[in-house]
């Protein structure tokens, strides 16, 4: 349609109001409008005027036009005639526009005839999309089908594929089983056909295939030929175990070890031969192995050093032979057989490798036994190590390994059982308990289980032995005879000795294992060698001897305990115990022999008030033959009493400490009776011959200096 624009046009009362500029006459159609017959009209009602007027009140409009004093029925005449004029401009207005409607609506008729055809072209078009899309949807599902097919062919195929490459005998597979030599190809294709055979035997629907009616039999041929190969193989390859000066740890891992997928096919796929194969290499391992322990022993017996017989006890008499006894070198001169000394090293060399024979032999070298028994054990051990490990990898079982060293632990048994019996050297014994201690530590970082049964019992069988030569050192001190021991010397005796390195061996063996029952039988060994050594010091006729006797014995001891470490313990305290407590008694002994009198007289007077009105008071004269003495001959006493110590006693330090000990008890005496003569009446006199508490202690000093 046409744009028509408005007019504003201003009424009478100053109202704009918009008017269509084309107006079309519609006077013409309609006629004037006469509102004069309505305005005086009888039937105007004035109801609701009031309400009106109440209401209009605030009306500006209305306001204004009562403000001016104009007639209402005039102004609204004013207004109608305005309105029709705005009507008459507009109709006039719209008749200028009339030919652009004309021309619109020819246009809009167009459009509409257009857009019908277009209307019709869509709908032909919706029907052929729809047609379409059903199409695409049959097609889709023939996709969908024709996909699902593909893949359960594919799927079918596989399967097919599979079990034709499982089933099927390629001809270069029957020529490497047949002709072939043993080698790594060789076992690839035994691999090969043991999935074959394998495949033919677990699923039931190819047993029943028709396929397998062809394949079967030949599979069945190249089986028997196979076991039949490779049986012939490894039994050669065992037969190489047998030759003499063979490494059979270097043919077990750079030989056997690369064919062991052999047995794993003969253990699947031939029971039997397994089985004899197992056999063979039980057999030959046992020989073999047997007669290298066999042969070590043997050698290793030419290079063992007697330590101890049954006559090497520690209160046996030096002097005593037996009529079959042979003929050795006195007990007293040989000391391997208590001291531990260098034969402790075997413990720090526990890892070190196996003894040599015939390279020891050559230099002439001899060994006490615990060495001979540490190289046999550490040659099993690692012989055990390098056989349990090849058994468990080529055989994949462990048993094997104790069948084959039935015979190399027989063979070791029967030499054990040979030797223990006739060993007498206690300390050899624990030394040996130590190292299968050792060992199965050894064996328990090797986390390699074979030995642990073995060990134990060797263990199980030294102790009762252990148990049994301790016992008989322990009744060679109970009865001892002391007369026959008795040597009036006032010197270390040798059976206290004996004990002393005997006690410390044992002592510093048990110290970082701390077996309560060794403990328990040292405690018992202690007590009889007191016992023992008490009966020795009373054969001297004098007490004096007799507590040298003592302390030069005790003094020995503990320093023998010393040198073995700071493990004495109990022991050495109670031997400490001892020479304190005797040594004493010497001083006191030593004392009384130069300066008796002066000893009795502190003793039993010096303690009295001179003073007091006792019957016997303390006089000038009663001691002043005391102090004149003393004065007279002190120095020449404590000279004496120096040479006596340096001859008595064996250990010079020991004999040092007890004279210093003398000399300061004697001046404690001496320092006693000045304090008395001090308080007797007239005492002051004899001041002149008092010997000064100074010149003592400088004499003291004096033989001080000499240690």
């Amino acid at each position: 349609m046409p744009d028509v624009a408005a007019n504003k046009v201003d009424n009478a009362y100053g109202v704009t109001i918009e008017t269509p500029k084309n107006v079309f006459d519609i006077g013409a159609f309609v006629g004037d409008l006469n509102f004069e017959e309505d305005a005086t009209c009888d039937d105007v009602s004035l109801e609701g005027l009031q309400q009106e007027l109440e209401e209009c009140i605030n009306d500006d409009v209305v306001v204004n036009i009562l403000s001016k004093g104009t007639k209402l029925r005039e102004h609204t005449k004013g207004v109608e005639n305005n309105l029709r004029q705005v009507e008459l401009d507009s109709i006039q207005e719209y008749i200028k526009e009339s030919d652009n409607q004309v021309s619109l609506h020819d246009q809009i008729c167009e459009c509409d005839s257009i857009l019908s055809q277009m209307e019709t072209l869509l709908s032909g078009f919706q029907a052929e999309i729809g047609s379409i899309s059903s199409d695409i949807k049959i097609l889709q599902e023939k996709s969908m089908d024709m996909g699902l097919k593909l893949k359960n062919r594919k799927v079918a195929e596989s399967k097919l594929a599979k079990f034709v490459e499982d089933i099927i005998v390629p001809p270069r597979m029957v020529d490497i089983i047949v002709d072939g030599e043993v080698n790594d190809e060789y076992m690839r294709t035994l691999e090969i056909m043991s999935k074959k055979l394998k495949f033919v035997e677990a699923d039931p629907m190819v047993k029943a295939s028709k396929a397998l009616r062809d394949v079967q039999p030949e599979l069945e041929k190249l089986r028997q030929k196979a076991v039949s190969k490779v049986f012939d193989f490894i039994v050669q390859k065992l037969y190489a175990l047998r030759k003499p000066k063979t490494n059979i740890q270097i043919l077990q891992q750079n030989v056997l070890l690369k064919y062991k997928y052999v047995i794993s096919f003969l253990k699947e796929h031939s029971k039997e031969v397994y089985g004899e194969v197992r056999a063979a290499y039980i057999d030959t391992m046992n020989k073999v192995l047997s007669a290298h322990f066999r042969a070590y022993i043997q050698a290793l017996e030419k290079l063992q050093l007697d330590i101890a017989t049954s006559y090497d006890l520690i209160g046996v008499e030096t002097r005593s032979t037996s009529l079959f006894s042979r003929g050795r070198e006195p007990l007293k001169n040989r000391s391997a057989v208590f001291a531990l000394r260098d034969r402790i090293n075997i413990l720090k060399e526990i890892d070190q490798p196996a003894l040599i024979p015939h390279i020891a032999e050559a230099s002439s070298l001899k060994y006490p036994y615990e060495v001979l028994f540490r190289s046999l054990h550490k040659l099993l051990m690692d012989t055990a190590t390098s056989e349990y490990l090849f058994c468990d990898a080529f055989f994949g079982e462990e048993s094997i390994f104790y069948e084959i060293f039935a015979g190399p632990f027989a063979v070791i048994d029967e030499h054990f059982n040979s030797v223990l019996p006739n060993s007498y050297d206690a300390i050899g014994l624990m030394l040996m308990i130590r190292i299968i201690n050792l060992h199965q530590l050894i064996m328990s970082r090797r986390r390699i289980p074979c030995l642990d049964s073995y060990l134990d019992k060797v263990n199980i069988s030294l102790w009762p032995r252990f148990k049994m030569v301790f016992d008989m050192h322990l009744n060679s001190l109970r009865n001892a005879n002391p007369k026959l021991l008795w040597e009036d010397d006032i010197h270390p005796h040798y059976v206290m000795r004996r004990y002393a390195e005997f006690a410390a061996s044992l002592i510093h063996l048990n110290f970082e294992f701390g077996d309560g029952q060794l403990e328990l039988n040292m405690e018992r060994l202690r007590m009889a060698v007191d016992d023992l050594l008490m009966k020795l010091a009373k054969l001297f006729p004098k007490p004096k001897p007799q507590i040298v006797f003592l302390i030069n014995n005790y003094d020995m001891t503990i320093a023998v305990l010393k040198e073995a470490g700071a493990e004495g313990g109990k022991i050495q305290l109670h031997f400490e115990e001892l020479l304190k407590s005797n040594t004493a008694l010497f001083v006191e002994e030593l004392l009384m022999e130069h300066f008796s009198d002066l000893i009795k007289f502190v003793k039993t007077r010096a303690s009295d008030d001179p003073n007091s009105s006792s019957e016997r008071p303390i006089s000038v004269a009663e001691v002043e033959p005391l102090v004149k003495d003393f004065a007279s001959r002190w120095k020449a006493a404590i000279e004496l009493m120096h040479k006596d110590v340096i001859t008595s006693f064996s250990n010079f330090l020991c004999g040092m400490e007890i004279l210093r000990a003398a000399l300061t008890q004697l001046l404690l005496y001496y320092t006693r009776l000045s304090d008395c003569i001090k308080r007797i009446v007239g005492g002051s006199a004899l001041n002149k011959d008092l010997v000064s508490i100074s010149s003592i202690m400088y004499e003291i000093k004096k033989y001080s200096r000499t240690f």
